[in-house]
């Protein structure tokens, strides 16, 4: 018997196909966190706020307005891109300098204000996000091999891994990435060269709410526009905690190997140890990483001389 072609190797590889998958868009969420603390020192903890936000807004344009995705799409871009910049200005300019607790205590009032203001504006209903993207077995892939793979699970990774190749380029080939990357790096250096710290920030800011949109479009597609959507970037603090907070690559592999650590987990120790063991098993991964390397996979030493 050829084992490839069994039906257990196959079962395997849809599973983990399936988590793989899922893992690309954890490592979606966790980017807007590995951006903002790259550039700031900041842990932004209303990212998840963030995705719920962007969400709720496209899908109330849509109801409230009845404006097309197309429509609704663009505006909420912008007010997105608006949402990054006041929040610099506003919250986290004039806490520049202040102790890093200070900054996570601010994001964290920020996560609850724009939790209620996403409520306020659009209503605190379960709304459902139609991309036009059908959340099926891919048939080809059926047809050819056996293995079940979802359409949408295919192109939300498709969507994702473009997204990262267009913010790797503006990093690495753009005048605005390298100061993003020298801010990064050393910030009193980079301010002595002339670069504008708080305009950058700014920057950092618009283009992690830019990354929230998408991140709040796929999740709500595929689990209805709700309040828990704002849970979804807790699953992105141990893919965090295995890439390392500052490493772009490290969010990916990070997403990638709790994505498919969950899925596996579930399927296989799961009548084992009970149900549920999905929304539990991540964070025990990620504990039992962080006694061995607490910086992450691509997460750079700290060395503290006393």
């Amino acid at each position: 018997m050829d084992i490839l072609n069994s039906d257990a190797v196959k079962y395997f590889i849809t599973v983990l196909a399936a988590g793989l998958l899922t893992g690309v868009m954890y490592a979606l969420v966790a980017l807007g966190f590995v951006l903002i603390y790259k550039a700031s020192g900041v842990f932004n903890f209303a990212q998840g706020a963030m995705v719920f936000f962007a969400a709720l807004t496209v899908a109330g344009l849509n109801e409230k307005f009845g404006l097309s995705l197309w429509l609704a799409v663009p505006i909420t871009i912008v007010v997105m891109v608006a949402l990054g910049f006041l929040t610099e200005r506003i919250v986290l300019r004039p806490l520049v300098n202040q102790h890093e607790i200070t900054l996570f205590m601010a994001t964290i009032g920020l996560t609850f204000f724009i939790e209620g203001l996403a409520q306020l504006l659009w209503g605190s209903n379960v709304r459902t996000l139609d991309l036009g993207i059908q959340d099926v077995p891919f048939q080809w892939l059926i047809d050819n091999t056996g293995i079940l793979i979802s359409q949408f699970d295919l192109i939300a990774a498709g969507i994702c891994a473009l997204l990262v190749g267009a913010l790797a380029l503006l990093f690495n080939k753009t005048k605005i990435g390298r100061a993003l990357r020298a801010v990064a790096d050393d910030h009193q250096a980079a301010l002595s060269v002339g670069i504008p710290l708080q305009h950058v920030w700014g920057i950092v800011w618009a283009v992690a709410g830019f990354v929230a949109l998408v991140a709040g479009l796929l999740w709500g597609s595929r689990n209805g526009v709700q309040f828990a959507l704002t849970f979804v970037a807790l699953k992105a603090l141990p893919v965090l905690i295995l890439g390392g907070f500052t490493s772009v690559p490290g969010a990916i592999v990070g997403g990638l190997i709790i994505g498919a650590s969950e899925k596996l987990a579930e399927v296989y120790l799961g009548p084992y140890v009970g149900g549920g063991i999905e929304g539990w098993f991540p964070y025990v991964l990620a504990l039992l990483f962080l006694l061995v390397r607490p910086e992450g996979l691509f997460g750079e030493k700290i060395i503290r001389r006393i």
